[in-house]
């Protein structure tokens, strides 16, 4: 009688501590950044398939620009928009070609073809839709992008962190060796979407076999109560105001590594506790529209931008300085023990 194939755990459920990962000695912390290579859409309104913008796509060639002057190699998780926009294509491409980047997927369904299923907020999460139409969808984006960009994408986000229950499979079938979909310390149960509030930082291995590693975006809890930061998040189900008061109370703070809504006081207080804890890669994200004012709700000016540039020059300064160096998808998975 032939062995039963090694388990695959959903997605959805946290790991056991055995499936943390471990990496070479003399890998250290590193620090990966990742850019939701996206449209521009409004994002108070409903979700469309249509009627986007790709105002934004010019700048990616001066963030890569300065992403290489910083010495971070940013990784574009690029959508079905992104990836049918042809300047997009050649700035992205230029730099994977010249090993300056990494390209991987983002799907966002509602963008994505085949558009078999209602727009809809719950179907926004990739996870909900049925496994036919979310491979379907998936399969044509990533070929897509191997077609364009010359390789097969290595790693995955889920548009909305929108895991399912079957994603973990789709994803080794078709080559994927990373995902980086999982939100740890939050919650989109209220929308019908996953519960990552009991997610570990660190990176692990999605299944037995360690053939899906992966690497959660990073947000950490800061204060004296932080170590009961998931307990208190529960507890603000029922208090909802409960956390902004510890917040101002220096108490308490989730504090997401991102740009977006985020001072860099604040990321800095959060990579100390990244640090201290010894998480071995820290990876940061932000939204690529917020490259340019108008299209996201933290950049609406100039000045927003250049905010936006600073937050990275100070935030890579200190990394520097606390001896965590940058990485890549590809350096990962080199060092990654299985």
């Amino acid at each position: 009688m032939p062995a039963s194939a090694p388990a695959t755990r959903s997605m959805l459920i946290p790991p056991e501590r055995s499936a943390y990962a471990r990496f070479a000695d003399g890998f250290g912390q590193r620090v990966l950044l990742t850019v939701d290579t996206e449209e521009e859409f409004d994002w108070n309104e409903p979700f469309c398939k249509d009627g986007y913008g790709l105002e934004h796509v010019p700048q990616l060639r001066r963030f890569q620009e300065f992403c290489e002057k910083l010495g971070a190699v940013p990784v574009y998780l690029v959508d079905w928009p992104i990836v049918t926009c042809p300047e997009a294509v050649e700035i992205i491409g230029d730099a994977v070609q010249r090993k300056a980047a990494e390209v991987g997927v983002q799907l966002h369904p509602w963008v994505n073809p085949p558009f078999d299923e209602e727009v809809s907020t719950q179907n926004s999460y990739t996870g909900n839709l049925p496994p036919e139409l979310e491979a379907a969808k998936f399969t044509q984006l990533r070929d897509r992008i191997e077609q364009e960009f010359g390789a097969p994408p290595l790693i995955y986000r889920a548009g909305r962190y929108g895991l399912g229950s079957q994603t973990a499979d789709l994803l080794k079938e078709t080559g994927i060796v990373a995902d980086t979909s999982v939100r740890s310390l939050f919650d989109y149960s209220q929308q019908n979407g996953p519960d990552y509030s009991a997610h570990p930082l660190e990176p692990y291995w999605v299944d037995e076999a360690r053939e899906l590693l992966e690497l959660p975006v990073t947000s950490t809890y800061w204060g004296m109560l932080r170590r009961q930061g998931r307990l208190i998040r529960r507890l603000q189900e029922k208090l909802p105001s409960l956390g902004s008061a510890l917040s101002r109370l220096g108490v308490m703070e989730r504090i997401p590594l991102t740009p977006e809504g985020v001072s860099v006081d604040e990321a800095i207080r959060g990579i100390d506790m990244a640090i201290d804890d010894g998480l071995p890669v820290i990876v940061l994200s932000f939204h690529s529209p917020s490259l340019a004012p108008g299209h996201t709700p933290y950049v609406e000016t100039d000045e927003d931008v250049e905010a936006i540039y600073n937050w990275f020059t100070k935030v890579y300064a200190y990394l520097g300085r606390r001896g965590v160096a940058t990485t890549s998808v590809a350096e990962i998975m080199r060092n990654v023990i299985v």
